[in-house]
């Protein structure tokens, strides 16, 4: 890589970076492009280079952070052999990871409110849906969980964990994450079909 490319994706690299703090902390609509440049120590004209406006610069953050919470979340599920104990590992790891308030705030809260939920839930979709929806067809096939469309049950597991993921961050319960783990895995237990 030639010595511009590089300056190139180190510029992108550090607008995402600051982008990503600042949306962190205060959330997309009270950061203006200005203080993502300073921060980056770049030009106006550098970031309209690489994007288009902030909800450009802000779907490549979301992207970032969807896909890092679906590594996390895939490599949890990974770890364990048996196809029914990666979708509970998988579904436990998403509650665990998605209650990090940087996740929350960008993933959660600004994600279907800056792009619109139709985009956002395509990116949900594109970076963690798809993971559950496979393991779902997985155990569906096998007769684990009893046939039936999986579709519908991808967005309602999937719908279910992010609300209670928003719950999470606004209670004051200090057992909350281990009770909403706990009633998750009963949930699921109930999709099972009987032995």
């Amino acid at each position: 890589m030639d010595a511009r490319a590089e300056r190139r994706d180190r510029t992108r690299a550090a607008l995402i970076a600051e982008a990503r703090r600042l949306f962190a902390a205060r959330g997309y609509g009270a950061v203006g492009l200005a203080e993502i440049v300073a921060a980056a120590g770049v030009t106006k004209g550098a970031l309209y280079h690489h994007f288009a406006n902030k909800t450009d610069l802000f779907r490549a953050v979301l992207d970032q952070v969807q896909h890092e919470v679906a590594d996390r979340v895939a490599a949890a599920a990974d770890a364990r052999p048996d196809p029914w104990d990666r979708l509970v590992a998988g579904c436990r790891a998403f509650l665990e990871v998605a209650t990090d308030p940087e996740a929350q705030q960008i993933m959660l809260i600004d994600g279907p409110a800056v792009l619109g939920w139709n985009e956002w839930r395509a990116m949900d979709e594109e970076n963690s849906a798809r993971h559950l929806a496979d393991a779902l067809r997985e155990l569906t096939g096998a007769g684990v969980i009893p046939a039936q469309p999986v579709e519908p049950l991808v967005h309602l597991l999937s719908g279910a964990m992010n609300e209670a993921v928003l719950w999470l961050a606004r209670t004051d319960d200090p057992d909350a994450l281990t009770t909403t783990t706990e009633a998750l895995t009963r949930l699921l237990d109930a999709l099972r079909a009987a032995p």
